[in-house]
């Protein structure tokens, strides 16, 4: 898995080539949130349930169910999110769904759940050019850590980057061509 830092990086992408009109800080809070929720099944290990389970590590809460669930519960909240239904949805799926798909590029683990329930396959990308990150947050500010962190920035937050400032690019012409 990606360490934490690194799943927030995808909602604080969008959320600023996106624009501050386009994405409020509770939605913003909200998409991070959602980006980073699936590893609370990291608390099974501490429950005793196996890693390679449903409701294992990287089992049901990162399923494309799980993502759609917590799109969802982003709907009903728009309000408090203080945008609309479709974009509390849009953005918090995006941002929940960007976690299942992060963890499948590393090179370590047991691979993703994605169709749970309808299936127990774990899933990895073919390429698998992230470095997996230790489960331990203390053991992600070692020299493994670091590592880690050089893979992320390489493959996730430079990626990112580049697709906030296209998204920012993009937003700007087309503010322009409206004046």
């Amino acid at each position: 898995m990606p360490t934490i830092l690194s799943h927030a990086v995808v909602p604080l992408a969008l959320a600023l080539g996106l624009g501050k009109v386009t994405v409020s800080r509770r939605l913003l809070a909200a998409g991070v949130m959602a980006s980073i929720l699936p590893d609370a099944d990291g608390i099974a290990f501490k429950l005793g349930i196996a890693y390679h389970t449903s409701f294992g590590h990287r089992g049901a809460s990162h399923s494309l169910l799980f993502v759609l669930l917590v799109a969802c519960i982003a709907c009903v909240c728009a309000r408090q999110l203080r945008c609309t239904s479709w974009k509390a949805f849009a953005f918090v799926g995006v941002s929940a769904l960007s976690h299942p798909l992060l963890d499948m590029l590393t090179n370590g683990g047991l691979g993703v759940a994605l169709f749970w329930p309808w299936s127990d396959v774990r899933y990895f990308a073919p390429w698998q050019v992230v470095e997996v990150s230790p489960i331990a947050l203390r053991r992600v500010f070692s020299a493994r850590g670091a590592v880690v962190l050089g893979s992320e920035m390489a493959w996730i937050w430079l990626p990112a980057l580049m697709m906030a400032l296209g998204l920012t690019l993009v937003r700007l012409a087309r503010q322009r061509a409206l004046t």
